[in-house]
């Protein structure tokens, strides 16, 4: 497997590892958006969110909650954005699923999702569209 995720947790290339258990590893990421961005990565390999069954997810979740915490609170903060890029379009670069924790700061110049005018104009048709095929 070509996976850059699976070569660090088999130690077969290095990582700026921060913390690992048996089913997960929390990493720096080598691009990060701000100070302690991390990766929450399981040690199975899944290609993305949508392959995991619901124990899998919600224990995936779950270190997430732990280790979100206390990478914000040992940089001194207490703020995060927590994101998961599922698929190319979304931005999933690495086609292992993983979390990110990004660490805030005031000031830090970082900006999220902006509203898109356009769909403004389509939310109640969306919302119908949504109600009717989500149960």
């Amino acid at each position: 497997m070509d996976c850059i995720f699976c070569k660090i947790i088999s130690k077969e290339i290095p990582g700026r590892i921060i913390a690992e258990n048996e089913k997960y590893l929390l990493l720096l990421d080598l691009g990060p958006n701000t100070r302690g961005h991390s990766l929450v990565i399981p040690k199975e390999h899944s290609d993305d969110f949508t392959v995991l069954n619901d124990a899998e997810a919600a224990d995936f979740v779950r270190q997430v909650h732990i280790w979100a915490p206390q990478i914000v609170s040992a940089l001194g903060g207490s703020q995060y954005n927590l994101g998961l890029n599922n698929g190319p379009l979304a931005g999933q670069l690495v086609k292992h699923v993983h979390w990110h924790i990004i660490p805030r700061y005031e000031g830090d110049g970082l900006t999220m999702w902006r509203a898109n005018e356009s769909e403004k104009d389509r939310l109640d048709e969306t919302l119908v569209l949504l109600k009717n095929k989500i149960k």
